[in-house]
């Protein structure tokens, strides 16, 4: 990429920490959120609710789920992920285009407009897929920065994006529920190692370039702590792009499953990579960057 890149990353032979130059609110005019929560967006990079869903919603939504797992005709599809090892599924990509039910939802006035009105602008989907962590072998995912890997292999320019996850099951202590640094949203952790081609057919299992080293994860931890959400089936999280997180495997009874949509405003639509050969699939970083309605 041509010009100034205030985030390098996976160019160095060492890590490096470096101070987030992006608004993290860059809106905060008329929508669902309030003053007080945008604040607390805007300090923590993190905003839960205890019920985005109705129950009632929860039942359709897990319904579709559930059917997208069966689903034979996603079987040898790319944007369907197995767990390394026990050929579990792990993931779905781009639900939004390939179930109505979850088109919908992407859609969603009480979504779509959270996103717009943190990120000042129209917004489009960058990414959705649904996540199954099943009972005694759900894996965990380690922890990182979506926009570290949106920048280096999607080619995402600045920090402009939110993800929602919202639960489909309850999130307990003990089923791997999603674990956030709180503030460490204002610093980015430049990651070493050259990205493959074809990088995302490995790391969509098991994610090892891109990965922050311990080193880094324990001063994040060490200045920000860590919070661990816990809720019932149709709670949420909104969360900006560039949040350390991760969750744990899942050995209990009780599977930990969500659907989580990546909004990105149309201003910060996606160029050429930062630091990758070549493009990730349209399934994982959307070329079409047409605003969604909200």
């Amino acid at each position: 990429m041509s010009g100034h890149d205030p985030y390098p990353t996976r160019r160095a032979d060492r890590p490096e920490l470096i101070a987030r130059v992006d608004p993290v609110v860059h809106g905060g005019g008329e929508g669902p959120l309030s003053a007080g929560e945008l604040g607390g967006f805007d300090r923590d990079g993190f905003l839960a609710t205890d019920r985005l869903i109705t129950p009632e919603e929860v039942v359709r939504y897990r319904a579709e789920l559930d059917r997208l797992a069966g689903d034979p005709a996603l079987r040898g599809d790319e944007r369907l992920i197995t767990e390394k090892g026990s050929g579990e599924v792990r993931s779905v990509f781009e639900v939004h285009r390939i179930s109505p039910v979850f088109a919908a939802l992407a859609a969603d006035p009480r979504i779509v407009g959270r996103a717009r009105q943190i990120l000042g602008s129209d917004v489009y989907v960058h990414q959705s897929r649904v996540n199954y962590k099943p009972g005694f072998r759900g894996k965990d995912f380690y922890w990182h920065s979506d926009f570290e890997t949106w920048h280096a292999e999607d080619g995402m320019p600045r920090m402009r994006a939110v993800s929602v996850s919202i639960s489909l099951t309850p999130n307990n202590p003990y089923n791997g529920a999603l674990m956030i640094m709180p503030g460490s949203h204002r610093t980015f952790v430049s990651c070493v190692g050259e990205t493959p081609a074809e990088h995302y057919r490995e790391s969509l299992k098991d994610q090892e370039v891109g990965t922050p080293d311990p080193e880094s994860l324990t001063k994040l931890a060490d200045t920000h702590g860590i919070e661990l959400f816990t809720g019932d089936a149709g709670s949420a999280v909104m969360f900006d792009c560039n949040c350390m997180h991760g969750s744990n495997g899942n050995i209990s009874p009780y599977p930990r499953s969500n659907v989580f949509l990546v909004f990105n405003s149309v201003e910060n639509a996606c160029a050429e990579p930062y630091a990758a050969p070549g493009r990730r699939p349209s399934f994982l970083a959307s070329r079409d960057f047409t605003p969604v309605g909200g």
